[in-house]
């Protein structure tokens, strides 16, 4: 396909030229290479195309019905060919970015916010969804994760920051059904529990001092996919949260919700950039990227 394009091409510049050496001139080929390549294509399409005299080269009907069909052809795909390389280098065109819904709601705005003072040019499509996207399937530029270690191979990928997340129940319930001093006292109480957990329905907890983890398997009374509700189940009390630190700072400074085993460690995750396996990301892409990390990265969120 690629050379019948080839031959296209230069066939149209020999119409424009009317002549050979003027059209190899403009296309910065030998005239000997112009003619051969119109040849090649007059013998595969098994007509004449173009009338060569002394002076001057013209058209043939069949040559004038051709150029008449082809023409806007090729002017489309060189106009493709310009928006592609206008989309990798300039600040211009549409971005389609997914992120979580309780992360968009509290921490978005301001990375948003500056972006589009930035880069107004842009497009700036937002979903939030607790929904694990398909990046190449659901036709996104970008999705920003909050998760555990990267396991997708058909993605790229940049962590931007590091997520806390507590372990959290309201004074109330704490008061009712006891104050967990080890991770094996939580097997006695009722997990509020978010749907797309990286670890599962098996909470992960290792000691600060000794480093040993320890797997707790908390009975769940309630679980959704937003983080939000489960904060406010929480302060409810209705159970115990694991939950980002974001979404409880409030809560916890107005003594909503208590910290609950302070001395142990859960998995690290991370907001984390995830991209089409482009070979370099787009302009526009990168400039939103780094505008993410600049107003969010470095401290944990």
């Amino acid at each position: 396909m690629s050379g019948q394009l080839e031959q296209i091409a230069t066939f149209l510049a020999v119409a424009e030229a009317q002549g050979f050496a003027r059209a190899a001139k403009t296309l910065g080929v030998a005239p000997s290479s112009v003619t051969r390549t119109v040849s090649e294509l007059e013998t595969r399409l098994g007509v004449q195309l173009l009338v060569r005299t002394t002076r001057r080269v013209s058209l043939t009907q069949a040559g004038t019905a051709f150029r008449s069909q082809v023409a806007p052809l090729v002017g489309g795909l060189s106009r493709a060919q310009d928006d592609v390389r206008a989309f990798q280098t300039t600040l211009k065109g549409t971005l389609r970015v997914s992120a979580p819904l309780s992360f968009g709601l509290h921490r978005l705005a301001e990375p948003l916010i500056a972006f589009r003072s930035d880069v107004p040019e842009i497009d700036l499509q937002i979903s939030l969804t607790d929904r694990f996207v398909d990046i190449l399937a659901d036709d996104l530029d970008m999705a920003l994760r909050i998760s555990g270690v990267p396991t997708d191979l058909s993605t790229i990928w940049r962590k931007i920051a590091p997520v806390p997340r507590s372990l959290v129940a309201s004074p109330e319930y704490l008061n009712a059904r006891g104050r967990p001093q080890t991770p094996a006292d939580l097997t006695d109480h009722t997990a509020l529990a978010y749907a797309h957990l990286v670890e599962g329905p098996v909470w992960q907890l290792t000691d600060a001092q000794t480093g040993l983890t320890e797997p707790v398997r908390v009975p769940t009374g309630f679980s959704c996919d937003n983080g939000d509700l489960l904060a406010q189940m929480a302060v409810a009390g209705q159970g115990i949260a694991l939950l980002p630190d974001f979404l409880l700072r409030a809560a916890i400074t107005d003594g909503r919700l208590e910290r609950l085993l302070p001395g142990w460690h859960l998995p690290e995750i991370w907001l984390t950039a995830f991209f089409p396996p482009y070979r370099r990301l787009p302009a526009a892409l990168d400039r939103f990227t780094d505008c993410i990390a600049t107003t969010l990265g470095g401290a944990p969120l």
